[in-house]
C-alpha cells in the first residue's frame, strides 16, 4: 500500500504522513467488460481525428500522426477512464499505465481539442456521469483553509527545489523566448514590479496583498517604502515569508497575517492579489471582489493577476470535479475574463482600467519549473515523496503547461480603479 509522502515543516522537521492528501490509486477500479469496451470505442473515436499517435499494446495505432501517447495497460487504462473520466486518465498516468515521450506535446493536442473529446450527446448529459465537487471543499472560510493547506502546506522544501530564488509561484514575464533557468528570477521580479507599478505602490503606500506566497512581492513593495499587510491561509508559507522579511530587515514595514480575505480590515491605498482568485470558487467571486472594493480607499488601485479560460468552457465545466481538484488544487476554479469583469461591474464600485494577457509567458514558466523538478528528482525522493507523487507532480506541471501552450488557458494582469468622489 502506497501512502502519502511525509510533509516537511518550515524548520525541516518531518510531519506525519496524511493518507487523505493523496489517496492510494494503485488498485484499478472494478469495471465490467461492456463498460471497458464502450470506453475503448469512445477513446479510439476521440483520438482517431486528432494529430497524435496513440499506441495501445496489442492493437494498431490510432490518430492522424503526431506526438506519441503509449498505453501500456489498455485494460486498466479503459477501466479508470470508464469509471472516472478525465480523473481516471490522470490517475492512469500516475499508475504508469500510459506515458508519452513528450508529455507536454501530447497533452497540448488534447487541451487544444478539449471541447471535442467527449461526444456532444454525452456532453449534454455531463451532469449525470461527471463526478461532482465534494461539499466539504466549498470555499467557505473553513473550507478555504483546508483547501489551501492541502497544496501550499505540502512542503516548503519541495517548492524550493523547483522554484527560483524568489520562491515565486506564478507566471513570470520574460523579455523573449525561449527562456533559460538563469533568467527566471529576474523575470519574476519584472512581473512583480509591473504589478506594483500598476497599483502605484511607492513611498508611504498602504498596501494590502491578498495571497502572500513566500513573500517576494511584499519584500519588493516594502523596499519601495510601502507599508504592507499581506494575508495568507498557509501556515508553512507564512513561516518562511516571515523569516525572509526578518532577514531583509523589513519587519517594521511588513505584517503577514494568517487571515482569510473575508476577515480583512482597514483601509488601503492599493490592493494586489496574484493568482488568488482561482482559489476563491465561483460562488464567492462577488464576496472576493467586494472585499477588494471595501478595503480600497477612493482613488485607490487594484492590481490583479489571474489565470483565465474561455467563457463557454468555464460554463460547461463549472460543476465538474477534475483530476486537478482531486490531487492538486481542491476547491479551485478558473474564471473567464468575462466572468471577472461582469462580477466586478455588478458587485463593486471598481472600474476596469487595463487588462493585458500573457499566456505564453506562463507556458515558459511552467516549462522551467517542470524541467527543474525532473532534474532534482533524487532530492524530491530524499524529502520522502514516492514515485507516484513524482508522476502526479510531473503530470500537473505538464498538464498546466499544455493548457497555456494550446491557448485553452491564459493569464491576465488587471488594473481596477476606484473613483474618488472628492475630485
Amino acid at each position: 500500500m502506497r501512502t502519502a509522502p511525509p510533509r516537511r515543516t518550515s524548520g525541516g522537521r518531518t510531519a506525519p504522513a496524511d493518507p487523505a492528501r493523496r489517496p492510494d490509486n494503485a488498485a484499478v477500479p472494478p469495471s465490467s467488460w461492456p463498460r471497458r469496451a464502450v470506453t475503448a470505442a469512445l477513446v479510439r473515436r476521440a483520438l482517431s481525428g486528432l494529430p497524435v499517435r496513440a499506441r495501445f499494446a496489442g492493437s494498431a495505432d490510432v490518430g492522424l500522426g503526431g506526438p506519441l501517447l503509449e498505453v501500456r495497460d489498455p485494460a486498466a487504462f479503459h477501466a479508470r477512464v470508464g469509471t472516472a473520466g478525465l480523473v481516471g486518465f490522470g490517475e492512469s498516468y500516475m499508475a504508469g499505465e500510459w506515458d508519452a515521450p513528450d508529455l507536454v506535446a501530447a497533452l497540448t493536442v488534447l487541451a487544444g481539442h478539449a471541447a471535442e473529446l467527449i461526444p456532444a450527446p454525452l456532453q449534454r448529459l455531463r451532469g449525470l456521469w461527471a463526478p461532482r465537487h465534494p461539499h466539504h471543499e466549498r470555499n467557505t472560510p473553513d473550507g478555504s483553509r483546508a483547501n489551501i493547506s492541502r497544496h501550499y502546506d505540502l512542503s516548503n522544501d519541495l517548492f524550493a527545489l523547483f522554484l527560483d530564488d524568489t520562491l515565486t509561484y506564478s507566471a513570470a514575464v520574460f523579455r523573449g523566448f525561449p527562456a533559460s533557468w538563469e533568467l527566471l528570477a529576474s523575470a519574476q521580479r519584472r512581473k512583480i514590479d509591473r504589478l506594483l507599478d500598476l497599483a502605484g505602490v511607492g513611498e508611504g503606500t498602504r498596501l494590502l496583498e491578498i495571497g502572500t506566497g513566500w513573500g517576494e512581492l511584499a519584500l519588493r513593495a516594502a523596499a519601495r517604502g510601502a507599508r504592507v499587510t499581506s494575508l495568507t491561509l498557509s501556515r508553512e508559507q507564512r513561516a518562511l515569508a516571515l523569516e525572509r522579511v526578518r532577514a531583509a530587515g523589513l519587519g517594521e514595514r511588513v505584517r503577514i497575517e494568517l487571515c482569510d480575505y473575508r476577515e480583512a480590515r482597514g483601509e488601503y491605498d492599493a490592493v494586489v492579489s496574484v493568482e488568488m482568485v482561482e482559489a476563491v470558487g465561483a460562488e464567492f467571486w462577488p464576496v472576493y471582489f467586494r472585499a477588494l472594493d471595501e478595503r480600497l480607499v477612493p482613488g485607490g488601485r487594484v492590481a490583479l493577476q489571474a489565470i483565465t479560460m474561455p467563457h463557454e468552457r468555464m460554463l460547461a465545466t463549472r460543476e465538474t470535479f477534475t483530476w486537478i481538484h482531486k490531487y492538486v488544487f481542491p476547491g479551485g476554479f478558473i474564471p473567464s475574463t468575462q466572468a471577472i469583469e461582469e462580477t466586478v461591474r455588478d458587485h463593486t464600485r471598481l472600474r476596469l482600467a487595463r487588462r493585458d494577457g500573457f499566456g505564453p509567458h506562463y507556458a515558459e514558466t511552467l516549462r522551467l519549473w517542470r524541467e527543474r523538478f525532473a532534474e532534482r528528482a533524487d532530492e524530491v525522493a530524499a524529502l520522502g515523496f514516492d514515485d507516484v507523487f513524482r508522476r502526479l507532480w510531473t503530470f500537473y506541471l505538464a498538464y498546466s503547461e499544455a493548457g497555456f501552450r494550446s491557448g485553452y488557458l491564459d493569464v491576465q494582469q488587471y488594473l481596477f480603479t476606484k473613483e474618488n468622489p472628492a475630485r
